[in-house]
C-alpha cells in the first residue's frame, strides 16, 4: 500500500526531526575566550576553574586562546580567515562567553579587542557573558565595568553579569593553566558570579525550549 507507507515515512521523519531538534536544544553551550597573549596566564587559571565548574553541572564548554590565533588575521581584520569564522560560529551557537584577561594600563588586553572587533555587530544577542580579569592590585578592578563591558555592550549582550576580578597575588600556576590554584576567597567569589551565570544559561535554555515546542508543533 503505498499511500500507508508514505504516510509511515513522513511519520519516520517528522519523529526524527524532532528527536534531532530536542538533543541540539538540550545542552548548554559556552565559549570560554582566553584574551591572555601569555603561554603562563592567571586570567587563563581562572578561566580553566570556571570551565571546569561548568562542565561540572552538564555545561559544555569549548576554549579559545587569543595566542592561538594567526597575528596577522586579527591585525588585517581579515574576517574570510578560516579560524575568524570557525570563531564567528562558535560564538553564534553558544549560549553564553567567558571571557577571561589581564589588565594592562587600565584597560583589557588589547589583542582581545582586536578579536572582538571581527565579531559581527549582534554577536552577543541573547546570550549571557561573564567577564573575568586579573590585574596587579585593586587599582585595575574598575577596567571591566569602563573598558571591557562597553564593548560587549555594542556586541548586544543580552546579560553581562558583573565581572570577577582576581588581583593576581591569588591566583598560583601550576604546570599548565589547569593545573594553576586559587585562593579561598577568590575561589568562593568566582563560585557565586558561576551559579548567577549558569542561571542565565538555564533562562536561556528553557527559552530555546519554548521556541523548539513552536517548530515541534509547526513540523506535526
Amino acid at each position: 500500500m503505498p499511500g500507508h507507507r508514505d504516510d509511515c515515512l513522513g511519520l519516520a521523519h517528522k519523529l526524527l526531526y524532532r528527536v534531532t531538534l530536542i538533543a541540539r536544544n538540550s545542552r548548554m553551550l559556552v565559549v570560554s575566550l582566553s584574551g591572555s597573549p601569555s603561554l603562563k596566564s592567571r586570567s587563563g587559571v581562572v578561566l580553566a576553574h570556571a570551565s571546569s565548574w561548568l562542565q561540572s553541572h552538564g555545561v559544555a564548554v569549548t576554549t579559545l586562546r587569543i595566542r592561538d590565533f594567526n597575528a596577522e588575521d586579527l591585525l588585517f581584520a581579515r574576517f574570510d580567515s578560516p579560524q575568524v569564522v570557525e570563531f564567528v560560529e562558535a560564538v553564534r551557537q553558544a549560549d553564553g562567553l567567558l571571557i577571561g584577561t589581564p589588565v594592562y594600563k587600565a584597560s583589557f588586553s588589547g589583542a582581545l579587542k582586536t578579536l572582538l572587533d571581527l565579531l559581527p555587530e549582534r554577536a552577543l544577542h541573547g546570550k549571557v557573558v561573564l567577564p573575568l580579569a586579573t590585574g596587579g592590585s585593586i587599582a585595575h578592578m574598575l577596567a571591566v565595568d569602563y573598558a571591557l563591558k562597553p564593548v560587549l555592550s555594542t556586541l548586544k549582550s543580552q546579560e553581562v553579569l558583573h565581572g570577577i576580578f582576581a588581583i593576581d597575588t591569588q591566583v598560583s600556576y601550576g604546570d599548565n593553566e589547569e593545573g594553576g590554584t586559587l585562593d579561598e576567597i577568590l575561589t568562593e567569589r568566582l563560585h557565586e558570579g558561576l551559579e548567577h551565570f549558569y542561571h542565565g544559561l538555564q533562562r536561556r535554555l528553557q527559552a530555546r525550549h519554548k521556541q523548539a515546542g513552536g517548530h515541534l508543533q509547526l513540523a506535526l
